[in-house]
């Protein structure tokens, strides 16, 4: 089954060798996931502060700048993996790094609901 594991962390300034070594561990995990056969893909997001929100309302689209929700963690990347069940998933997601900027985070794991034709 397809999993996706959402990272989510607080948005904070960090050093130039923190990113690289939070980016050296996300090329870890991506590199032994691809080894395994189960990596669908994975990227980093921008910063909330380039979001912008589409809703219906009343028969019309309101367009809002910013992201969803007020909230200290925001969604900052995810991964996609074909994990034969939940327990390798977890696995999977205690690999990945959601502490950024000395802030704790966490990785949502949700699976994938497969599309019908």
């Amino acid at each position: 089954m397809r999993y996706m594991l959402l990272i989510y962390m607080q948005e904070t300034e960090v050093s130039d060798e923190e990113e690289k070594t939070v980016a050296k561990t996300h090329r870890n995990v991506m590199n032994e996931a691809m080894r395994r056969g189960i990596f669908n893909g994975a990227e980093p997001l921008m910063p909330t502060n380039t979001a912008t929100t589409v809703r219906h309302k009343d028969g019309k689209v309101l367009v809002t700048d910013g992201p969803f929700a007020e909230t200290k963690e925001q969604l900052g990347g995810y991964y996609i993996l074909d994990c034969e069940n939940l327990d390798e998933a977890i696995e999977w997601a205690s690999k990945i790094p959601s502490a950024y900027g000395g802030s704790e985070g966490c990785v949502e794991i949700r699976p994938i609901r497969p599309m019908s034709n």
